[in-house]
């Protein structure tokens, strides 16, 4: 695991979480009897020694899902890193060597690599969007739109990117939408009555107009989600905003259309977050692959 994860990450049980994610993706492999029968093609005394390289450069991340994949088919599987995760791969670099059991190795190669090319995609992409703001104080956020099952390996990933974890799930922020306001009557009651009922946790309201924002800002919401809002429109809320005798002051974060390309104009207002579920529902796998040496 990246030496440095935050509060936020450093609360979960990640040995469990590895371990879980990588049984229920080789049970996928393995089927009910769990077997791969093209590895019994082999001796099974037969020993191997493969070398992990990456073909286009990379932010590391998913080392541990990688290890654990071998591990939980054989512990007799050893695995030497060269780089550790959050780091900056060249391409066509040699990233680790496997050795062990052929058998084992065969087994456990694709599911290994799956976790580690798609989590360094998310590592990668969040790394390159980054780079694109890093002049600025605005902080990039990941969402909620992760790949179903990996919730929180696609949020470490994210952080070995470079970004920064929005809400894990819908337990430890409240984030309040359209169909909650309308139920609850109005966005100062909904907030209100977030506040009852968990005075710990932070309270972000989502807006999508004007008027929609200066409510949220009378109901002192934390956090403000500029929903689609324009470049103009977000200057104007942080204009208006730093107008008034408001303390503290909520943050705002702009969110929806967001892409790469214009991901600066964005940060470029002076918004305290980004966040975009592009960092990891549209993730682009990295090009690794195993050589076994002959």
């Amino acid at each position: 695991m990246h030496p440095k994860l935050t509060a936020k990450l450093r609360r979960y049980d990640w040995p469990k979480i590895i371990s879980e994610n990588v049984h229920i993706a080789l049970q996928e492999d393995l089927g009910p009897d769990t077997i791969d029968v093209t590895a019994q093609l082999i001796d099974e005394h037969a020993e191997f020694t493969a070398d992990l390289w990456v073909r286009e450069y990379c932010r590391l991340a998913g080392q541990d899902w990688f290890t654990e994949s071998f591990r939980q088919v054989s512990e007799a599987v050893c695995v030497e890193w060269y780089y550790q995760d959050g780091d900056d791969i060249p391409a066509n670099s040699h990233v680790a060597t496997v050795t062990g059991p052929a058998r084992a190795i065969l087994t456990a190669e694709r599911t290994a690599i799956n976790f580690l090319q798609t989590l360094s995609g998310t590592a990668t992409r969040t790394a390159n969007w980054q780079k694109k703001i890093a002049q600025q104080h605005t902080v990039l956020l990941d969402t909620r739109k992760t790949i179903p099952g990996l919730r929180f390996a696609q949020k470490y990933a994210v952080f070995c990117g470079g970004g920064q974890n929005h809400r894990i799930g819908l337990f430890d922020q409240f984030l309040i939408k359209e169909n909650h306001i309308a139920a609850a009557g109005s966005i100062v009651k909904a907030i209100d009555k977030a506040r009852k009922l968990a005075p710990t946790l932070k309270v972000e309201v989502e807006v999508e107009n004007w008027e929609e924002f200066q409510a949220a800002v009378e109901g002192k919401a934390d956090i403000i989600m500029l929903d689609n809002f324009t470049l103009d429109d977000i200057r104007r809320a942080i204009h208006w905003l730093s107008e008034q005798d408001i303390t503290p002051r909520p943050m705002l974060e702009a969110s929806g259309n967001i892409s790469e390309d214009n991901l600066a104009d964005y940060a470029a207002t002076g918004v305290d977050y980004i966040s975009s579920g592009a960092l990891t529902k549209s993730v682009s796998a990295i090009d690794f692959s195993l050589r076994y040496r002959t």
